[in-house]
């Protein structure tokens, strides 16, 4: 469940060409929010192959003789190791250990990118800046590119018909025309291209077949897979082990600012929260929703940040993501109008 917003923003360059029932704002920006149902929409992502719009993506580019020695000090994953068409996803830490933001980085022939979102990149970029000192490095935000996604198990055949070349292997990405497509994670493709061919290059793909989806869906697809969001399951203040997104590490990559603090937890091999997969039994709760040990309701343990209502076969009910102290997610929790229980792993979660 995504909680509207109230304020008038600019749509995307997709959400502005494209019919749908509803449109919210997130991460910055106006995406379309369902176009038929939610219910089918996410039907659709998970067992055939849907397409969603991603404008709430946004890229910033790294040029400079030094951009891959300095980007490879300011983020956890490595840099120096990434061959042209490769990339991987990493996040920008403060001196503390706490995360500034997240993204992914393309690395190109002659640039670096990192693919954020419209709520971060400006706040990234002036974090990034100040850190720019006697480096020939340049970093500017992107702009008339937009971005749109393809997920189910039908994509990969799509996107072979729709663009006549192989869809990337996992981790990296390809030149298709003006454009690239990358795919992130496993089985989930990201087409990124110019605001004005998106719109014919999206009708293109649904005209293959791919079912439109809004970020309704989209976003219980992420809470299904145990994808925390930088916004919403994770934040200034949270550590980049408590994510528990290792794909976000590297720990042979060398010096990088918050370093320290990665290693020190790493040695300890302990955290004292975490974000969880969670079941839920009862009503559904809004994000921040706290949580309570049945055995002492007056102090609150964890919280909730994300959560769906699914309807798929074999995967019914409410499930949401959340941040929990460790010892207390040994035993199902209670909040204000049911029950969470800690799961060991999210219900779709990629092996």
């Amino acid at each position: 469940m995504i909680s509207p917003a109230l304020p008038a923003t600019e749509p995307t360059p997709l959400a502005g060409a494209m019919p749908a029932q509803a449109s919210l704002v997130f991460a910055g920006v106006q995406t379309p929010a369902v176009f038929s149902r939610s219910a089918d929409e996410l039907h659709a992502l998970v067992n055939a192959a849907g397409i969603y719009d991603a404008g709430w993506r946004a890229r910033l580019r790294i040029t400079g003789e030094d951009r891959v020695r300095w980007l490879n000090g300011m983020v956890t994953n490595t840099v120096k190791d990434l061959r042209p068409g490769h990339g991987n996803y990493t996040f920008l830490l403060n001196a503390q250990g706490r995360i500034q933001g997240d993204g992914h980085v393309y690395a190109l022939p002659d640039a670096l990118l990192l693919a954020t979102d419209h709520a971060q990149a400006p706040r990234l970029a002036e974090h990034l800046d100040r850190f720019i000192i006697m480096d020939d490095v340049e970093l500017a935000q992107e702009k008339d590119v937009t971005a749109f996604g393809l997920a189910g198990p039908q994509a990969a055949v799509l996107l072979e018909e729709v663009l006549s070349a192989p869809p990337p292997p996992a981790g990296q990405f390809t030149a298709v025309g003006r454009g690239l497509v990358a795919q992130e994670r496993p089985g989930q493709y990201l087409l990124w291209a110019s605001a004005a061919d998106a719109p014919a290059l999206w009708q293109r793909f649904q005209a293959a077949g791919a079912v439109p989806c809004g970020i309704e869906a989209v976003e219980a697809l992420r809470v299904l897979e145990g994808v925390p969001r930088y916004g919403s399951d994770i934040g200034e203040k949270t550590l980049a082990q408590e994510t528990g997104q290792s794909r976000a590490l590297n720990f042979n990559k060398g010096c990088y600012l918050g370093q320290e603090i990665v290693e020190r937890i790493r040695s300890r091999a302990t955290v004292h929260r975490s974000v969880r997969a969670f079941s839920l039994q009862g009503e559904l709760p809004a994000p921040g929703t706290a949580l309570f040990a049945p055995e002492k309701p007056e102090a609150a343990v964890g919280e909730l940040t994300s959560v769906a209502q699914v309807e798929l076969p074999g995967t019914q009910g409410l499930y949401a993501l959340g941040t929990v102290r460790t010892e207390a997610a040994l035993q199902p929790l209670a909040y204000a109008g049911g029950t969470a229980t800690a799961l060991p792993r999210a219900p779709l979660q990629a092996d």
